[in-house]
């Protein structure tokens, strides 16, 4: 792919990027807040999950296309080392 990635690709890898980091930390969420004495219920786990996956997703969505749009403009996307 010459053009770069679409936007749609953008999209898709931070979805993906995201599920996952959402997925461990929902997990490192419940193991470390208990040792700093915060106590929160596996609803408001999820609650503030999700209010940072969606700040997650648009921050990764954003700097992938960024990044995307200076390769393709300086034209070095694709090329190998």
């Amino acid at each position: 792919m010459t053009g770069g990635q679409t936007k749609k690709g953008s999209f898709s890898e931070a979805i993906v990027n995201v599920l996952v980091g959402f997925t461990v930390n929902y997990c490192a969420n419940l193991a470390i807040f208990p040792l700093f004495g915060m106590h929160i219920s596996l609803t408001d786990n999820i609650y503030m999950g999700i209010i940072y996956t969606v700040i997650s997703i648009v921050r990764s969505y954003c700097i992938r296309r960024w990044y995307n749009h200076r390769l393709v403009r300086t034209g070095t996307y694709g090329r190998t080392a």
